[in-house]
């Protein structure tokens, strides 16, 4: 009775255009203190303890960086390094974006960073080639997507901090389904530019491949820094992200000198709004948790469907189907947020791997970013091709078909996950 209250309760708030994070929190205190005896002192004393977790540093680090990076002129060599290795195949640029966007998700950590640090450069040039408008758009909104699945990803640092999983391993683990996503996203690519006839690129030179690696490879140890310093146990990821912003800052500033001093400034302020927005959505979703633990919600859930026999392959199935309807109408942080502390412990039960689930939200989140009518990426690809949302939902959809086909891959080929963070230890 109480879990249908509170889920009413919910949709009702958020029906009437509230944002998440204020319906998630009133939704607990309307809760707690019209039908249960909690005291407000542990309410606040829970809303503190909550968020003082050493992960959740690693959010604010990881979006500052991927601001400097956005802003620091890295992209842009990132596209030209791309284009210089894949260009002269079908697609030409459109491939060259695909590589480019898996090779700034792994800078970035950021979904929607991606999209506008590669679609601002790379549309445009797109449609000079003679690209339609719609291919390039399909390719940099569904290609954009890569930054929470590729790591270093702020959702997974999220889904860590709701489920108490290691963000190490997560971040290993989103490594090999990161570069098959971008290979998936590729041959469609390859393949409708074959269909149709689009324009190629002359075939690079290996010198000018050299060059434009050369030029690329500040940005690009970026990912050694990062990966590497997790793998050598030199650094936890929160220090991982807090390297990251440092690192960022420095080749941005003083190696390739796109970002000036007086650039920094509002770099800081647009992370930090960035970063507020994000920690107040975490402080409303723990006590969101909080509510359900009292309840023993998640434990009754875990129960219920146990006893119905539902099984491993039904139990994802159906997770599986109710997030990507959560991603008709949530942004990613909040699935995140809302289901994974309901979700979680019915896949620990049936013993499915924490980590395994882990990529198996994200790679949800993914596919949620890419559809209407909430789509992030479709609302930031919509800001820079000046293309309406219905129109961009038509573009994108053999990518999207694309995707939904590697989601039941990722769910039930649980090797592709696991393997690496095993093979490393991590696990």
């Amino acid at each position: 009775m109480s879990a249908a209250i509170i889920f009413v309760l919910l949709l009702v708030l958020m029906l009437t255009g509230m944002p998440i994070s204020i319906s998630l929190g009133l939704t607990v205190l309307t809760f707690l203190f019209t039908m249960t005896q909690v005291p407000i002192e542990s309410v606040a004393l829970k809303l503190f303890t909550g968020i003082e977790k050493f992960e959740i540093m690693a959010i604010p680090f990881f979006i500052l960086a991927g601001n400097f990076l956005t802003h620091g002129g890295v992209a842009r060599r990132m596209i030209n390094f791309a284009t210089s290795m894949v260009g002269h195949w079908y697609g030409g640029l459109g491939l060259g974006g695909v590589m480019a966007c898996a090779l700034f998700a792994a800078v970035s950590g950021s979904s929607p960073a991606t999209v506008v640090a590669i679609g601002a450069i790379l549309l445009p040039a797109m449609v000079k080639q003679g690209f339609p408008n719609k291919f390039g758009a399909g390719v940099i909104t569904t290609s954009g997507a890569l930054g929470i699945l590729i790591p270093p990803s702020i959702v997974m640092v999220m889904y860590s901090v709701s489920t108490n999983t290691s963000v190490g391993a997560l971040f290993m683990a989103g490594v090999v389904p990161g570069l098959l996503l971008a290979v998936f996203l590729g041959v469609t690519t390859w393949y409708r530019a074959r269909k149709f006839g689009y324009p190629r690129q002359p075939k690079a030179s290996w010198g000018q491949r050299a060059k434009a690696f050369k030029d690329s490879a500040w940005g690009l140890f970026l990912i050694v820094v990062v990966m590497g310093g997790i793998y050598t146990g030199i650094f936890t990821p929160t220090e991982a992200a807090a390297m990251s912003a440092v690192y960022a800052f420095f080749v941005a500033v003083f190696v390739y000198k796109d970002l000036g001093f007086k650039d920094v400034p509002k770099v800081l302020l647009n992370s930090a709004n960035m970063s507020a927005m994000l920690l107040y959505i975490i402080t409303n979703a723990v006590l969101f948790s909080f509510l359900l633990t009292h309840e023993n919600i998640p434990q009754q859930m875990a129960d219920f469907m146990i006893g119905t026999g539902v099984g491993v392959i039904g139990f994802l199935i159906m997770a599986n189907i109710l997030m990507l309807i959560a991603g008709n109408f949530m942004e990613p942080s909040s699935i995140v947020l809302i289901l994974a502390p309901i979700l979680f412990p019915i896949a620990v039960k049936l013993g499915i791997d924490p980590v395994h689930f882990g990529i198996i939200m994200v790679v949800n989140m993914e596919v949620g970013m890419c559809h209407p009518p909430v789509g992030l990426n479709l609302y930031v690809a919509s800001g820079i091709t000046k293309m309406g949302i219905t129109e961009l939902t038509v573009a994108v959809w053999p990518w999207l078909l694309s995707m939904l086909v590697f989601l039941v891959l990722v769910t039930y080929w649980p090797t592709m996950t696991l393997w690496l963070p095993r093979t490393l230890g991590m696990m």
